[in-house]
């Protein structure tokens, strides 16, 4: 077992503000877990930052990442990106940016027209410094009239700089005017999601994991015993939360084909993150051709979470009714 996979098995402790017996009690912490000093929130942002599944080093991170972007400095924000080797894509948008310049002019162009008040702040971190998935929210005017809330699949560099960084996120909770008056035509979306630059360094444990969920959602069997007692089934898009293995295994193949990473052709494209935390980025050929799952794991690689994310303006009105429907036990 690896270092990083020791450490992100331990966790971190939650927070971004401590009063005096939590200052006390940082002591008292072992090696590699992150304490509150580590993982500062963006001024203004009163939401507490997740990090349980993360290591100390890529929590911190994320902190100095998204403080750095909301204090609006291009040059500075591109200082954590690779210089020879930069990839960025909006996997809903269809966005591409292939170079760091690219990305640099992108950020260039839309800071100095954001809100003086107008933040980019952390949720939620899963994985290491191999690899991440980091949920945040952009709030109103910084992309769009209304808040983005994503999902960021991020690589690094042996140096600790990012290589790749793929967002996924629901374009209905964007606005689906907000999202067509932006995205790019499906036939000019990006093929190459580049993650063949990054290659695959996440955790054997969530390899494994993923690829063996992935098998089960696309074949319509049973996934119960890769669920931990009390695991959190939620689906972003289709605004649900299902408790306990039994329930979670139920829905999920009840709603095979239905829901976009199951049944055939679903695919994974991409493995991030630590053997506590992250996730994979899937391919499918029906009407919503990609996204993410990301993943908890406890100390036996069991799911103690599992959050999916993709483009609900790519299914109907029905369809989101369907799937509800398909959560209705009895």
């Amino acid at each position: 077992m690896s270092n990083d996979e020791t450490l992100s098995r331990r966790g971190v402790l939650r927070g971004a503000t401590l009063g005096g017996a939590a200052l006390a009690a940082t002591s008292l912490l072992p090696a590699g877990v992150a304490t509150a000093s580590d993982v500062r929130q963006v001024p203004g942002v009163s939401t507490v930052i997740d990090a349980s599944h993360a290591t100390r080093e890529v929590a911190a991170r994320f902190s100095d990442y998204f403080r750095t972007k909301s204090s609006k400095t291009p040059d500075g924000l591109m200082a954590f990106f690779d210089r020879r080797n930069t990839t960025y894509i909006d996997a809903i948008l269809g966005w591409p940016f292939y170079t760091w310049q690219e990305l640099h002019d992108l950020f260039a162009e839309y800071m100095p027209q954001w809100p003086k008040d107008g933040t980019s702040s952390p949720v939620r971190v899963l994985g290491d410094a191999t690899s991440a998935v980091v949920f945040f929210t952009n709030s109103v005017n910084l992309f769009g009239p209304s808040e983005m809330r994503a999902a960021g699949v991020v690589n690094f560099n042996r140096q600790g700089r990012i290589t790749r960084w793929v967002d996924y996120w629901d374009g209905r909770h964007f606005g689906t005017d907000n999202l067509n008056g932006s995205k790019l035509p499906d036939d000019q979306f990006p093929r190459d999601f580049k993650e063949s630059l990054s290659g695959e360094t996440a955790a054997s444990t969530m390899r494994r994991v993923s690829d063996r969920l992935n098998t089960l959602l696309r074949n319509g069997e049973s996934a119960a015993s890769l669920f931990a007692y009390d695991a959190v089934f939620e689906d972003v898009s289709a605004h649900l939360q299902i408790i306990g293995p039994r329930s979670i295994s139920a829905y999920l193949t009840s709603a095979t084909g239905l829901l976009p990473y199951t049944g055939n052709g679903v695919a994974v494209r991409h493995v991030a993150g630590s053997a506590a935390g992250g996730g994979y980025e899937w391919t499918a050929t029906g009407r919503v051709p990609r996204g993410l799952n990301a993943l908890e794991l406890d100390e036996q690689g069991k799911i103690t979470r599992l959050t999916a994310v993709w483009d609900g303006t790519r299914v109907d009105d029905q369809t989101l009714i369907s799937l509800a429907q398909k959560a209705i036990e009895h």
